[in-house]
């Protein structure tokens, strides 16, 4: 059986998401307004799907392989890292600027589910 990167990746990710969710929950809330911590809940809820995502790639990986599973894992990574990164950096930071980046994240989590539907498709 193939070992796939994404799977550990996924699970850390996950574990992360679990461990920001409580500090968000329990020690943001009196430090920020509701607006921002319900942006860094978005920004926590987006990195458990598509921590969850990556676990799907790492067993999709093991059953078939084709290089759009590998580029939807990388599209997911790279999407919780834009996406996500630049929520919780704006919440802990107040630098609105860095909400400019949230959107390209967003656009590689719509990328990495349509490779991951062309690398399911293209491998049977």
């Amino acid at each position: 059986m193939q070992k796939s990167v994404f799977l550990s990746i996924g699970a850390v990710l996950g574990m992360l998401a679990v461990m920001l969710g409580a500090f968000g929950a329990h020690g943001l809330e009196r430090l920020v307004d509701a607006p921002m911590l319900q942006r860094f809940h978005t920004g926590v809820e987006y990195q458990f799907y598509h921590a969850l995502a990556l676990l799907l790639v790492g067993l999709l990986q093991m059953q078939f392989s084709h290089r759009f599973l590998n580029y939807a894992g990388f599209a997911f990574i790279i999407g919780v890292l834009l996406f996500s990164g630049s929520l919780y950096l704006y919440v802990l930071t107040g630098i609105s600027k860095i909400a400019i980046i949230t959107p390209f994240g967003g656009t590689a989590f719509i990328a990495g589910w349509l490779l991951l539907a062309l690398g399911v498709q293209r491998s049977e």
